[in-house]
């Protein structure tokens, strides 16, 4: 019985996919565990341990207002942010669903924003929505805002370019998902009588709520890392000063690397918190089969 495990697990490791594995686990351990796991630990060896030992950064972080209250700015963004990449996305994608002659056009267009990067979108935001943009000139020439509208270097100006940029990647992620589901199924509540928004309702959203759910989290976290942005078109020492920036000040201003880990590990914390909440409220609206898949 012995030899027949052992010859098993002999066997397994001769099998040439398993080996085929070792480059992907190589890079999954140098790029991502290995610095987490450096990072971490590089929290707790703040360079004055005097202060509060191996929490004393945490201490620090919280005790410091211009540190903990990035947290709340950068929710502020990354949030609304979110809601409205997932919300507009989502009907948009519904009625993209189906393979028609005009559907590899629109998705074509709607996703360009993703190959220009934020900093082109920073700087074509500046032109279009700066002072003396072509929508600010715009507004003013049709007398509709006398005194002008500030929508760059400020909360409005990063919000709309984490939108510009975001969307795209909710879309298609969305998209995805939806043209997944078996189109049957809609067909054959719409024998029954089923109406447009029932067949949706009861049939599309269920199946389509995990993949939502992701689609939310995913973009949140995009969202949630934002730093060119907030920069170029935001006020960093001001009402956009995001976490990301505070780790940067840390870690190349102040030459402090173990706060700027520290700052890391707790953005972590954050993005971790708003998944799992997220992904329980999914699991509590729904608890179904979470695929309707063709064939």
């Amino acid at each position: 019985m012995m030899n027949s495990k052992a010859m098993a697990a002999g066997s397994r490791w001769l099998d040439p996919v398993m080996w085929m594995l070792v480059p992907a686990v190589l890079f999954m351990l140098l790029v991502f565990v290995y610095p987490f796991g450096h990072g971490l630990l590089l929290s707790f060896k703040p360079l004055d341990p005097s202060e509060g030992g191996a929490f004393a950064n945490y201490i620090k972080f919280f005790n410091t207002d211009h540190l903990w209250m990035t947290i709340g700015t950068t929710l502020k963004l990354a949030l609304p942010a979110t809601i409205i990449n997932v919300g507009i996305a989502l009907p948009i994608a519904y009625h993209l669903r189906r393979k028609t002659r005009y559907q590899k056009i629109a998705t074509t267009i709607l996703v360009i924003p993703i190959t220009l990067g934020t900093v082109l979108i920073a700087e074509g935001m500046l032109t279009y929505f700066g002072p003396k943009g072509w929508f600010t000139q715009g507004l003013q020439m049709l007398h509709l805002f006398e005194s002008g509208i500030r929508l760059t270097h400020n909360y409005w100006g990063v919000l709309i370019s984490l939108v510009i940029s975001g969307f795209p990647f909710a879309f298609l992620l969305i998209l995805s998902y939806i043209t997944g589901i078996d189109p049957v199924l809609t067909r054959a509540a719409a024998t029954l009588g089923a109406t447009p928004y029932k067949q949706f309702r009861h049939i599309i959203l269920p199946l389509l709520l995990p993949g939502l759910a992701m689609a939310f989290c995913l973009s949140f976290v995009q969202a949630f890392s934002v730093f060119p942005s907030a920069v170029l078109l935001g006020s960093p020492a001001g009402p956009t000063r995001v976490i990301s920036i505070a780790a940067y000040e840390a870690a190349f201003e102040n030459y402090d690397y173990s706060m700027a880990s520290t700052v890391a590990m707790i953005m972590g914390m954050v993005q971790l918190a708003v998944v799992a909440l997220v992904l329980g409220a999914r699991g509590m609206l729904y608890r179904g089969p979470v695929t309707g898949g063709k064939g």
